[in-house]
């Protein structure tokens, strides 16, 4: 059997300084060779000083008092957080001796990130890697899992039947040495977004506004991000969790599963590791102008700085968002002014990746828009982001709320062999904390074994 290159521990990947000084010398020298496996050590939201990398947004483009945190993805390897989970799924099941190098092909179902981050972490440990996903997602991802060798197995459609992803994956699992790294039920991701990255939000907003988080705003896709929720309440009782989707597939608000273009969210489910329990308010949010947004920050920086904002910070943005990203931050500002947020409130949220892999959606969005000069995209900034609304929030705290969600997940996973014994035991927070708190087994195992 080939050795396998254990990587960091879930305390590792939270606090960098917790890494022995020399592998943490190595891992940092490792960023100049994307497939060195030292760059596991680099899976984390923290730069060089263990400072989280973050940026707040000005308030010239949001339009708002309250302070909006966007903690950044891009700088993650292989340029999206989604790596994280993909690693700690991976490392668990070498842990717990179910995946074997050499033995067992690696199965990652996905719109995208989350298959960038299998291919990636399949090629730093050893392991051959297939990618399920829809055939019509954005060309940079399929190039991307193609340059880290991973194959890729297409299902029809987009971002919204994922659902097909999943039974080709069911399909693929028959064959004995195949082994999956299910995003959407395996708890590895919630257990990685709660430690780390719902950890992370809270050192955040150390020294911002009054140094608490008042809502904490993601858009699921497999509904591993907003797990930081979790740990966001356990640090301020007080924060409301805001699962965000887009308008035209609003599965959570009320069943709904069309098409639309915020690739990596809604994807026609409530994934089996969404802690319902923790989810205060659904959000809609315009595919469109999530997109729209997008091209606003990355080729408007002329548009800006006529708000007010200065040109270094709109360059410095310019880069920084994916159209997720970006429906995270229109979220946010609806949820500010829901909650009737001030100067020293903190709203948090994450860009899952960056610019680097949305070159075609734009090219998309100019070809479908009759004119994308300045003064449209003056007008897009304004009705996108100064004029948000608080239309279509929704209160999901109540009983009844809180039930459609569980209705909606047994609907959705009981025909996949989940028992109803298991779903119910997910309607109390026992089971979450129960699952979080396997982390301290699972890194004394990785130590042990490295």
């Amino acid at each position: 059997m080939n050795k396998i290159p254990f990587g960091p521990t879930y305390e590792e990947m939270l606090e960098r300084d917790r890494i022995d000084p020399k592998i943490k010398g190595r891992a940092l020298k490792a960023r100049e060779d994307e497939l060195d496996s030292m760059n596991l050590f680099n899976i984390t939201w923290k730069d060089e000083e263990n400072n989280v990398m973050k940026v707040v947004l000005p308030g010239e483009l949001t339009g708002i008092d309250a302070n909006i945190v966007v903690m950044l993805g891009k700088y993650f390897p292989s340029g999206s957080h989604k790596v994280g989970p993909a690693y700690s799924t991976l490392i668990e099941g070498c842990v717990d001796g179910t995946i074997l190098p050499g033995e067992h092909t690696i199965l990652g179902p996905s719109t995208g990130n989350f298959g960038i981050g299998v291919s990636y972490i399949c090629n730093l440990m050893g392991y051959d890697s297939i990618v399920i996903m829809p055939d019509n997602m954005s060309k940079e991802r399929y190039d991307r899992i193609k340059r880290y060798g991973a194959k890729l197995d297409l299902t029809p459609g987009t971002e919204s039947d994922v659902i097909l992803t999943l039974q080709r994956t069911y399909e693929l699992m028959k064959e004995p040495k195949n082994r999956s790294l299910a995003q959407f039920e395996l708890l590895p991701n919630y257990r990685f977004h709660r430690y780390v990255t719902g950890n992370s939000a809270i050192e955040a907003v150390k020294g911002i506004g009054n140094g608490r988080i008042a809502c904490f705003a993601c858009a699921p896709g497999s509904a591993g991000t907003i797990a930081a929720g979790d740990e966001i309440k356990n640090a301020f009782p007080e924060a409301k969790v805001a699962a965000l989707e887009p308008y035209e597939c609003s599965t959570l608000t009320n069943g709904g599963r069309g098409q639309h273009r915020i690739e990596g969210i809604g994807d026609k489910m409530c994934t089996l590791i969404h802690n319902v329990l923790n989810t205060d308010f659904v959000v809609l949010i315009h595919d469109d102008d999530s997109v729209k947004g997008l091209k606003v920050i990355h080729d408007g920086a002329d548009i800006l700085a006529e708000s007010g904002i200065p040109m270094e910070t709109a360059l410095y943005l310019k880069d920084k968002f994916g159209v997720s990203g970006i429906c995270n931050i229109i979220g946010s500002i609806k949820m500010a002014k829901f909650l009737r947020l001030g100067p020293g409130d903190n709203v948090v949220t994450v860009a899952t990746d960056g610019f680097d892999r949305y070159d075609s959606v734009i090219e998309d969005l100019d070809r479908r828009s009759l004119e994308t000069e300045d003064f449209v995209l003056r007008r897009w900034k304004r009705d996108i982001f100064d004029k948000a609304d608080m239309e279509d929030i929704f209160d999901f705290r109540r009983p009844e709320k809180k039930q459609h969600l569980f209705d909606q997940k047994e609907k959705d996973w009981l025909p996949f062999g989940y028992t109803k014994e298991y779903m119910d035991s997910m309607k109390h927070q026992d089971f979450w904390d129960n699952e979080y708190n396997k982390i301290k087994h699972y890194d004394e195992m990785i130590l042990k074994m490295r």
